[in-house]
């Protein structure tokens, strides 16, 4: 069977067909959710907003512009919704309005799980190195390594350029690489 491309399923999507909604809303909704998870730490709020999201998307499909790549858009268009509500609901208060766009994502343990005990007692360290790291540089690891986006599409959602996606990546590994050498982590 021949795998559905993203500009077809959003061609679709804008025509009004409920099954290429449904194909849109199965295929995205769990990375969505754990993003969201990160940014919000509220399951309830997560779930509501992602709904909301999606029920947006459905009702003003019309007007969506034409696209290649659909996950870039809904990172980026979620996130933007979701923080909109946050500062609504006056859970997000921004005091720096450069980092207006940055979110404080957390690591947890169970993200970087492995099978060995040695290893627990590595990922718990390194879960603690990664919760260490600036906000933009988690958000960028966070989209780059458990999203599996490439750093042009994190560029679109961080509304940064892709020079500096690289260069937060770089810094990112750096400072990682850094920290594991002087605890002599994985050794």
């Amino acid at each position: 069977m021949e795998k559905i491309t993203d500009q077809y399923v959003w061609k679709a999507l804008k025509e009004g067909d409920l099954n290429a909604f449904s194909v849109l809303f199965e295929s995205y909704y769990p990375q969505l959710h754990n993003y969201g998870l990160k940014i919000c730490k509220n399951v309830a709020l997560t779930e509501d907003t992602l709904q909301d999201f999606f029920l947006y998307i459905y009702e003003h499909r019309q007007n969506l512009s034409d696209i290649d790549n659909i996950a870039p858009y809904l990172f980026t268009s979620y996130k933007r919704f979701l923080i909109k509500v946050l500062k609504k609901n006056e859970k997000l208060v921004q005091t720096d309005f450069s980092a207006e766009n940055f979110v404080d994502i957390q690591f947890s343990a169970e993200e970087i799980i492995t099978k060995h005990e040695t290893e627990i007692f590595k990922n718990k360290k390194l879960n603690k190195l990664l919760n260490n790291l600036p906000k933009r540089q988690k958000e960028a690891i966070y989209l780059k390594y458990y999203s599996g986006l490439k750093a042009s599409e994190i560029a679109n959602i961080m509304d940064i350029n892709y020079q500096s996606v690289v260069n937060t990546l770089h810094k990112a590994m750096k400072n990682l690489k850094e920290e594991i050498s002087i605890l002599k982590l994985f050794k």
